[in-house]
Parts: C-alpha cells; structure tokens; sequence
C-alpha cells in the first residue's frame, strides 16, 4: 500500500539527487581536467623518452632498445599505466600515437648517429593497433622522417600492442604487410597474456615475439609458466620468429631462460632505460 510522501521523504529524496548530481558532475570535471592535462602534455611536448636496452642472450651483446614514452607528474594520473589506459578512450590515440613515434625516433638519432655501432642496434617502437587502421593515417610520415635522419626502416621494429584487439585480421594483416615492404619488421607484444595475444601471434606471423612478464618472473617457480614459455619458443622456431622475454629482475630466471634458449632478454636484470643511450 503506497502512503504519501511526508516533508521528510521529500526532502531526503532531493538530498539524495543534489548527491547523486554532485558525483556525477564531479567525474565530468575529472574527465574534463584529465583531457586538458593529456592536451597540455602533447601541446607542449612534456613526455620524456628512455631507451631499455634488449640484449642476445647466447652472447650478451645490444640487440636494440626499446623507446619508453613517460609523462610528468600529475594530480590527474597516479601511474604511467593509467595515463595510457586514459588515452585509450579518448580521441587523442592517433595524434598521441604520432608524437611519440616521432620523439623516440628523433631522440634515438640524437643519441646514435656519432656512434660507429649506429647501424647495428635495432629500434621498438609501441604502436597501437587502432593507429594502423585509421583512415587519417599518412603511412609514409614516419618513412619520410627515418629518411630525413638517415634511418633504415630495417632498423625499426614496430611492436603491436595489446591494449585494444585486433578484430579484423585480414585487413590488419594487408596494413603490416605494406609496412614489412617498406623494410620494417613486426613485434606482438604481451604474448602468452591472454587469448587476443595468441591470435596476434598466429595471423599476423611477427618477426618478433615479446613474452609477457607474467611469464617471465619466477618462471623457475612455475612449472605452468616454463610449459606456456616452451610452447611459445617451439612454435617460434618452426615460424622463424625470435622471441625476446621481457621482465628479467632475477638471476635464476635469466639462467633458466639462456639454457632454454631463448633468443634475447629485457628487464632490470639486464638493462634500466635511460635517456642516454651510451653503448
């Protein structure tokens, strides 16, 4: 049986929409001053570039570095992880996308072009899958700035990642095919994360398999992940792909990977980025 609304019921129920309204209104201005720090970031090129190195594990030599973008410090992203998650769902991946590139390609001349190994180590660059596929893409800016710097594409590994899937393969896979024609070469990072990693890694036929963490730390510990990993390195080479695992912190997990085989490493055990590439 309905009663009628009492001064008391009235009033708490405009309380509770003044309340409602309140948080609501609050995200939005969350949300608005997330976009004007990322616009601010990008408008005033405040991300700085380091270079983690990837190293051969059968003889301890520079195979490449890959270029890390990271933001400033900021009120409205508490990690790097979550500025990029932000990125994601805005409308700012292309322009973010092409930022980035050009930096980490224009700061490793900066830091190579005087070396007499310059031509010898190999460049990653993260890009994102959407990138690829937008129609407003120039596909021939980021050849017509390695031309202008004396770049190789062959230096340059594009590595896919993850963070959003592939849903169309087969046109994804004509996009990478023009740019394997041009000379570069394809990484699929994250592999072994999840099932969208190991569709990339079968249609997309990569050159380069970069093994997740998750795989990599305390894998000595983990006969789940040593199988995973074996699998994956089995499969690699019967493709022809090298497989690069990232994460290494500690010793025992680099022993385990070198006499397993793998072809080359990356992580704090064997390299912290720098801005400078020194060797």
């Amino acid at each position: 049986m309905n009663r009628r609304l009492t001064m008391k019921d009235q009033l708490s129920d405009v309380l509770s929409y003044i309340l409602y309204f309140r948080n609501k209104e609050c995200k939005y201005l969350s949300d608005l001053a997330k976009f004007l720090e990322l616009k601010s970031i990008m408008r005033n090129n405040l991300l700085t570039t380091f270079f983690q190195p990837i190293i051969d594990l059968e003889n301890g030599s520079i195979f490449g570095y890959e270029a890390l973008n990271r933001p400033p410090s900021s009120r409205s992203f508490a990690s790097t992880e979550k500025f990029y998650d932000y990125i994601g769902k805005t409308n700012q991946v292309f322009l973010f996308d092409l930022l980035c590139r050009n930096q980490a390609i224009s700061k490793f001349y900066e830091s190579v072009h005087d070396k007499a190994w310059c031509n010898e180590r190999f460049l990653f660059i993260n890009i994102h899958p959407q990138v690829l596929m937008d129609s407003d893409y120039k596909s021939g800016e980021t050849t017509k700035l390695l031309r202008e710097l004396d770049i190789p594409p062959k230096q340059v590994i594009f590595e896919i990642t993850e963070k959003q899937a592939v849903t169309d393969y087969v046109l994804f896979e004509k996009v990478l095919s023009h740019y394997r024609s041009q000379g570069f070469r394809i990484a699929v990072d994250d592999a072994g994360s999840g099932f969208n990693s190991l569709k990339a890694i079968v249609h997309l036929k990569p050159e380069i398999l970069k093994l997740d963490r998750s795989l990599i730390h305390n894998i000595t510990q983990s006969n789940e992940q040593q199988k995973m990993t074996k699998l994956l390195l089995d499969f690699a080479i019967e493709s022809g792909t090298k497989i690069v695992a990232e994460g290494i912190e500690q010793q025992e997990d680099l022993n385990y990977l070198r006499e397993l085989g793998i072809h080359y490493g990356q992580g704090y055990k064997l390299g912290r980025p720098s801005e400078l590439i020194t060797s």
